[in-house]
């Protein structure tokens, strides 16, 4: 099992996050709202109170955030603060061209990533449902897969960084 920083935790990723929990693995999450870090605490998930203390000592982190400034700026705060050899997960659906820019942000301090927007909506999170379509290497989408295979049902690697959301 591994310790996951999860960072987002409103209607999908609360659960999502959630799921991760259930399924035996340590789950530090933090988000903005009080409310998502309560509702994750109830199916598990460590709340937090910084971006630092969710990923200090994480193996993976993943990321369920609203558009691609907040993935950008998450990742701003998540690069220079991670575990070496930590693998990233946005979940997050973005534009391309934002993926693209954190994959590359992230390649050059040495993390392997991966971008894997979820098709299923909050009854997919809720009941680990989800389709994650996946951009990034090989390497990566191996890593990233048993920990996406705990909230969704479907995994496609769909080729390389930014794949994912296009």
């Amino acid at each position: 099992m591994a310790t996951i920083a999860f960072i987002g935790l409103g209607n999908m990723g609360g659960p999502m996050a959630g799921n991760l929990a259930k399924a035996g693995e340590t789950v530090r999450g933090f988000d903005l709202a009080k409310a998502n870090l309560d509702a994750a605490m109830a199916n598990g998930v460590a709340a937090v109170s910084s971006i630092a203390d969710a990923v200090n000592g994480a193996e993976i982190v993943v990321t369920m955030l609203p558009a691609g400034p907040q993935s950008r700026a998450v990742y701003d705060a998540v690069i220079p603060v991670a575990e070496k050899g930590a693998l990233l997960i946005d979940c997050s659906t973005i534009d391309v061209d934002s993926a693209r820019a954190i994959t590359t942000k992230a390649s050059a301090a040495g993390f392997e990533m991966v971008d894997a927007p979820v098709s299923g909506g909050t009854v997919g999170a809720a009941n680990a449902t989800l389709t994650f379509m996946v951009g990034g290497g090989d390497a990566a989408f191996a890593r990233a897969q048993p920990i996406l295979s705990k909230m969704g049902k479907t995994i496609v690697h769909a080729g390389g960084p930014g794949n994912g959301q296009a």
